[in-house]
């Protein structure tokens, strides 16, 4: 996979999107200085909506408009409702399969991988992880129990929850950059020590 000298990263977002995972993605990967688009999935193209918690988010652009545009990286956060709404978009759908087919970084957590990429079978033989509520509608063979799992046959990045959505992001710079550029961000914002092991030992 060729990744862009600056990173392109889109964050999609729909009405009942989690909000701690879309907005923790988004400003961890800005502090990294990639190149990060929000995307509304919304079914009327409001780029103002509800999170899952009732507190506003808001995109960049609808998802429509840079639909042709490749990325290297598409984040699916997770909250019920929105990835509910991203399921239902075939828009979205057929987004995530064609950046898949070109081999970039999917990046989804919470309920996004069971309700998004399993639902529509985008990934039938990669292994992941998933919100506990949703895991074990996979294949028990295919469950990975942990905070996040990178597939990196399939180039897929799935993660837990709220909880986990430092450690998705970190995980994500590491992927498109290094663990150098990770450890970067992650020493000023002061992250809680044991999530540095996925980055660099500390001296």
């Amino acid at each position: 996979m060729t990744i862009s000298s600056t990173p392109k990263v889109v964050v999609c977002i729909a009405p009942g999107t989690e909000e701690m995972e879309a907005i923790t993605a988004i400003d961890i990967l800005r502090r990294a200085e990639f190149d990060v688009t929000v995307a509304s999935v919304a079914s009327d193209g409001a780029l103002i909506m509800e999170g899952s918690r009732g507190i506003k988010i808001g995109a960049d652009i609808a998802l429509v408009e840079i639909a042709d545009e490749e990325f290297d990286c598409v984040v699916l956060p997770g909250g019920v409702g929105g990835a509910e709404c991203f399921r239902d978009s075939p828009l979205l759908v057929e987004f995530v399969n064609q950046h898949r087919y070109d081999g970039k970084l999917i990046a989804a957590i919470c309920a996004a991988p069971i309700v998004v990429l399993h639902y529509h079978n985008m990934f039938p033989e990669a292994f992941m992880t998933a919100h506990p509520a949703f895991i074990e509608q996979l294949a028990e063979e295919k469950r990975r129990h942990k905070r996040f799992y990178f597939d990196k046959i399939h180039n897929l990045l799935t993660s837990q929850g709220p909880g986990t959505a430092q450690e998705f992001a970190f995980e994500i710079i590491n992927q498109l950059a290094s663990k150098e550029k990770a450890a970067a961000v992650a020493e000023p914002m002061v992250v809680w020590p044991n999530m540095h092991y996925d980055v660099l030992p500390r001296k």
